[in-house]
């Protein structure tokens, strides 16, 4: 594979000139439920050059006050300690109006739930970078791009880790004019396809999601004559919320 993927770089460098690679991640959230430590991410190139991807990890920690911080758990670029999130493979080469997978591995302990970060970084390979690519091909690849390097566009997304032994307790709170999802689990829950429509549903704002860490809550505001649905998903359990 890596044979055929050097003669594919160098065989479309000619081609090169004023483009640039963009990729795509897919979805900016993935979840390992209790049961799974593996999980596979599709990215791909929808640009007209070869891209080469740098994948980062980093450990985000939360403290009490809700604050956070990231750690950093890649080791030279390439893997990361034995308790923590793998990428394989770490350094990805992508044709032009191609995809690769990369799997996702989890190692470690799983007594609470643990939220990494990681960065899908476009570069022009130097020799530190560890791409299977000759020294021609990567000044040749620096020369192709020289005009389009500097659009080249990174992308971030949460991975979400939940603990072994993952138990669902959420609170609904429907008072006068709030309404509280408080999450008193210990695993992360999601509100999926948020809505907050006005006029008989004929108004409707764009749905989005909302994610609730175990141990606080989120709050919204109701307004007179709005009503809000949302799905609440709790692991493998989904259930239609509707507020008005």
């Amino acid at each position: 594979m890596k044979c055929f993927l050097h003669i594919a770089v160098l065989a479309t460098l000619p081609l090169l000139a004023q483009a640039a690679p963009q990729i795509h991640i897919g979805s900016f959230y993935d979840i390992l439920d209790s049961d799974k430590s593996v999980k596979v991410k599709v990215v791909h190139n929808t640009g007209d050059a070869t891209a080469f991807v740098k994948v980062e990890i980093l450990e985000i920690l939360y403290a009490a006050d809700g604050s956070s911080k990231e750690v950093s758990l890649s080791l030279d670029g390439s893997s990361v300690t034995r308790n923590g999130l793998i990428a394989s493979p770490a350094r990805l080469i992508i044709p032009s109006r191609g995809s690769q997978r990369i799997r996702l591995v989890y190692m470690g302990e799983r007594s609470q739930e643990r939220y990494f970060r990681l960065r899908f970084v476009p570069v022009v390979p130097e020799e530190e970078d560890k791409f299977a690519i000759s020294s021609t091909g990567r000044e040749e690849y620096k020369e192709a791009l020289s005009a389009g390097i500097n659009v080249m566009t990174g992308f971030g997304s949460i991975v979400i880790v939940h603990p072994k032994e993952s138990h669902y307790d959420t609170r609904l709170d429907d008072r006068a004019q709030q309404y509280e999802v408080r999450n008193d689990g210990n695993a992360l829950v999601r509100l999926e396809k948020f809505k907050d429509c006005a006029k008989d549903n004929l108004d409707c704002l764009a749905p989005f999601a909302l994610y609730v860490r175990p141990g606080h809550s989120h709050t919204f505001s109701k307004q007179l004559g709005h009503t809000y649905t949302f799905e609440l998903i709790e692991g493998a359990s989904k259930r239609t919320i509707k507020v008005q």
